[in-house]
């Protein structure tokens, strides 16, 4: 992880760097993947500033927190981005150990074909109009045939319009 201190109006000592960044390092035991992280330290009066942002990820977290003492400051920052990391760690880690029940897809996926009826019909071969007849008589949508021309199975089935339409096979 790499770490950006950047002190505003005050001069950054060794100790409050060294503080900071074992604050940072708790972070690590939360997630493993933090790029880097930057902590702006500003102190105006006697109001001290804390601000980290921290990017992990594909996500980068903010916070901020203002008091008036420097460490309890960096203490409250530090707090509130915690609870940041440890949101993402949870959101992160159920995304990706979610269990899936694989009947579930087994059901959607296919539906069931079944047949609930299985005619034997007569092969005979007839023309177009005999086939229309024929189906009209029964009062079937649609009649399988043999033409009587080309020797060929076709289907003649009646249309929504109360025309009729022809399916004939063709090689490719």
């Amino acid at each position: 992880m790499r770490i950006h201190l950047v002190a505003r109006k005050i001069k950054l000592s060794q100790p409050l760097r060294e503080f900071v960044e074992a604050k940072l390092s708790k972070l690590t035991e939360y997630v493993d993947n933090i790029v880097w992280a930057q902590v702006i330290i500003n102190v105006e009066k006697k109001i001290h500033s804390a601000e980290v942002i921290v990017h992990a990820g594909h996500q980068t977290m903010k916070a901020a927190a203002v008091s008036d003492d420097l460490y309890s400051a960096i203490d409250k920052v530090m707090s509130k981005i915690e609870v940041q990391v440890r949101k993402y760690k949870e959101k992160f880690s159920e995304h990706r150990h979610q269990s899936v029940d694989m009947t579930e897809f087994t059901a959607f996926g296919a539906p069931q074909i079944t047949f609930s009826v299985v005619k034997d019909v007569p092969l005979r071969p007839l023309t177009r109009e005999e086939a229309v007849r024929e189906m009209e008589k029964l009062g079937f949508n649609f009649w399988l045939f043999m033409d009587k021309n080309s020797r060929q199975m076709q289907v003649v089935f009646k249309r929504l319009d109360s025309t009729y339409g022809l399916l004939q096979p063709v090689r490719k």
